[in-house]
Parts: structure tokens; sequence; C-alpha cells
């Protein structure tokens, strides 16, 4: 996915949305720095419902089976380039995000999805820089996130 297939997205799902994976680090750093197969996506539980609708105007609305899929992460596609993951959360009463089942799932502080940036010039809500670096570990890294990694570093410390 490029960056215009990005910011078609991010404007035409009727709800607002926040980059996540590598675009997020991409609209971080404010340019494309290596080739996306897909664009990561939180969006509000909520919102849900409003934001099939949006992406079925785009013609994002074919479900792309993927190994672990839950009710809370799944791929959607358009049948030819732009597929996107998403991933549900919950706002809690105290103001925490809550991601995940009630038995499955975790909690962070709503900051960490206040990150900001651009792509394509376009300015887009993302992950902060901390929660990406720290949501890019805890596995074995790629290559691909060796590289975004690296540059965030290089870039913030």
């Amino acid at each position: 996915m490029g960056a215009s297939d990005v910011v078609e997205v991010v404007r035409g799902v009727g709800v607002e949305v926040c980059l996540s994976g590598g675009w997020a680090v991409d609209a971080l750093l404010g340019e494309q720095t290596r080739k996306h197969d897909d664009l990561d996506l939180w969006l509000p539980a909520v919102d849900l419902h409003r934001a099939f609708q949006g992406l079925t105007r785009l013609g994002i609305d074919r479900i792309f089976p993927w190994p672990g899929d839950r009710p809370w992460n799944f791929v959607l596609h358009d049948g030819a380039r732009r597929r996107l993951d998403l991933h549900l959360y919950e706002t809690r009463a105290d103001g925490r995000i809550h991601y995940g089942s009630a038995v499955q799932g975790e909690s962070f502080p709503a900051a960490a999805l206040d990150g900001r940036g651009t792509v394509g010039g376009v300015p887009v809500r993302c992950e902060a820089v901390e929660w990406s670096l720290k949501w890019h570990s805890g596995y074995p890294p790629r290559d691909k996130d060796r590289h975004d990694m690296r540059l965030l570093r290089e870039r913030f410390g």
C-alpha cells in the first residue's frame, strides 16, 4: 500500500482512526521509508459499524482470513492492493484503552494512541513513539521491524 492509499482510507473510513505498525512509524518520521503490504489501524469498537460503511464505499469489504484472527483483530481487503489489519479497542471508564477480550486483553494509557505524524503531507493520528517501540518488541523481529525500530531510535532517541 502506498501513501495515497493510506490517505484515502484515513479520510474515507468515516471515523477517527489511529495508524499502527509500519505506517505509524513512517507517519512519525514524516516519510515513507519502506514498502508496506498493509495498513494497521486502531479503531474504537463502538465505531465499527460506521467504519464498515466507509470502508465498503472504498471497496474494502472482504474478510481476509489470517492466522490468529480474533473478534477484536482481523484483516479486510479490497481484492487488489489495499489490506487493512484492524485492531478494535474500547475506552474504559478510567480513560484507559482496553484491547482484547476480558480474559485475554490488555489495557494501556490512552496517550499511547496520541502520536501525530504525516503521510503524504497529510496530518494523521498514530501511535506515540514510545508505544510504537514497545509494541515492536516481545516477539522475534523481522527485517522490517529492525528497520523501523532503528529509524525511530535514530530520530527520537
